[in-house]
């Protein structure tokens, strides 16, 4: 995410885009976006659907440019989905040709090796098994991004290009002030968050766009992440803005806070994702990070408010940006107009002025959008209390001893926590003073009765969380519900801190 320059003859005399290979120039990246764009209007016969699969790099960035130059419905489909889902993805949208740097994926899923293209050193496919039904696209769509959402099976939501540019567009003006002049990919580029807040932003306001594989940068596939090898590289790349999912955060928080070097130029490092606790912002800036806490949505095309310095309120997600509107409805749903949003793939255009988000919250006196938990995943304890899990699993992950916690207690009496140590060194003694301090910063309704501790993290990869760090409660409950059922036998009626 990032803002103006600071001139525009800097901007002018500095790279547009930054490869772990080559840098291009505004005017060079322009020369490579026409070339590959004309030669996928000239291909026979034309796509009617194409497919993107590789690393972060330059060539994903001219794809993608290209891709809607020509009004060509591009699908961006990130490498850590398992066939299964890529395959999901190219059916449901009728891919026909696809842009790959993996050629055993892309037989996979049906594709053919075709001549190659001019613009980008990616492979070309073609599909094999004759032509899908390409599906009823609302007018207008330009890519088609998949999230893996609560389930296995991604839904694909239908962008406008136009929808697109507006969000980057209050995006620099929303971060104008910081004179940011180079952003660093840390988030892999189908990442909406990434592509939008950090590819199209940058080059929208003339700063430096740095997309080296993600390797290089301490990530791996989506829950491999290396603190270290990260902040080297925002060192190495002179970042001064950056995006971060709240678990790369607090990763990288714990290894400021043992002695890794601070980064040196880092002006923005803005958090999305999934709910973080005022705390933990506060200990990622004490650490040398300066972290700012924002929301969005895919169907908002990434951002929709964010705090930055001078307009920033911790605990809350900030102001929302120009572009849209904000309202809470009589049952504290999070609403969203003048979003663009043209619908998910496969059904009707979505025609409603305002976007529901599913997310529960509230607008405070300052305009600051406060999310409080999801609809889906609020729980009533027994005494008719209301509780978005959310709240306290954001006060139990804030603690340097805890990785995750999925809290429960639905027509329970009390709230019960399944928490991932940091590492499994830690010792039980250090997760009970964690719960305790949490349980401080608490009401009594919403504090941790008793716990478990994990059998292993909530990973992607055993099914208990998404790709954007979100963990799956239904998933998690049911791998533990045996042991917290027997707790809640056997342990109701205690008080809170005999069950410490």
């Amino acid at each position: 995410m990032t803002g103006l320059p600071v001139s525009r003859a800097s901007a002018a005399q500095r790279p547009a885009l930054c490869g772990a290979q080559e840098a291009l120039s505004a005017a060079e990246l322009s020369a490579r976006v026409e070339r590959l764009a004309a030669a996928l209007q000239a291909v026979t016969p034309r796509p009617r659907m194409l497919g993107l699969i590789a690393d972060n790099g330059p060539d994903w960035i001219v794809v993608d440019l290209a891709a809607e130059r020509i009004g060509m419905p591009l699908v961006p489909l990130p490498g850590f989905f398992t066939i299964d889902q890529m395959w999901h993805a190219a059916q449901a949208t009728g891919m026909d040709a696809l842009l790959c740097a993996l050629p055993g994926v892309a037989h996979a899923l049906g594709f053919a090796p075709a001549d190659a293209l001019p613009g980008v050193a990616l492979s070309w496919f073609r599909r094999t098994a004759g032509p899908l039904a390409l599906p009823v696209l609302p007018d207008g769509t330009s890519k088609i991004t998949f999230t893996s959402g609560t389930t296995g099976t991604p839904k694909g939501v239908c962008l406008s290009a136009s929808q697109q540019r507006a969000v980057a567009a209050a995006l620099v003006q929303a971060t104008q002030e910081l004179g940011i002049e180079r952003h660093l990919a840390l988030l892999p580029l189908p990442v909406l968050l990434e592509n939008i807040a950090g590819v199209h932003a940058p080059l929208a306001a003339g700063a430096t766009c740095c997309v080296p594989p993600l390797a290089e940068v301490g990530v791996e596939g989506a829950t491999h992440f290396d603190p270290r090898a990260c902040l080297a590289a925002i060192e190495r790349w002179k970042a001064q803005s950056v995006i971060l999912l709240p678990q790369m955060m607090l990763a990288l928080t714990a290894a400021l806070e043992a002695g890794a070097p601070r980064p040196t130029q880092l002006r923005f490092a803005a958090v999305g994702g999934a709910k973080v606790a005022p705390a933990l912002v506060e200990r990622a800036r004490a650490a040398g990070l300066p972290a700012y806490e924002g929301y969005g949505l895919s169907e908002c095309a990434s951002v929709v408010a964010l705090n930055v310095p001078g307009a920033d309120c911790p605990g809350s997600v900030g102001r929302p940006l120009a572009h849209v509107d904000v309202r809470i409805d009589d049952d504290n749903e999070i609403l969203v107009a003048r979003s663009g949003f043209l619908g998910y793939l496969g059904a009707p255009a979505d025609e409603e002025h305002w976007l529901r988000t599913g997310d529960l919250g509230h607008l405070d006196a300052d305009g600051f959008v406060h999310v409080d938990g999801r609809i889906k995943s609020q729980l009533i304890t027994s005494f008719g209390r209301n509780v978005a899990p959310e709240w306290p699993e954001a006060e139990l992950a804030a603690n340097p001893a805890i990785l995750q916690a999925a809290v429960f207690g639905e027509s329970r009496p009390r709230l019960a926590a399944v928490i991932v140590p940091r590492t499994p060194a830690v010792p039980d003694a250090a997760l009970r003073a964690a719960v305790a301090a949490a349980n401080r910063r608490l009401p009594d309704y919403a504090q941790i009765a008793f716990w478990i501790r994990a059998f292993a993290p909530f990973t992607v990869a055993g099914g208990l969380a998404t790709a954007n760090g979100r963990i799956r409660r239904e998933a998690i409950w049911a791998r533990y519900a045996k042991r917290l059922e027997y707790l809640y036998e056997t342990r109701t009626g205690a008080g809170v801190d005999a069950l410490l």
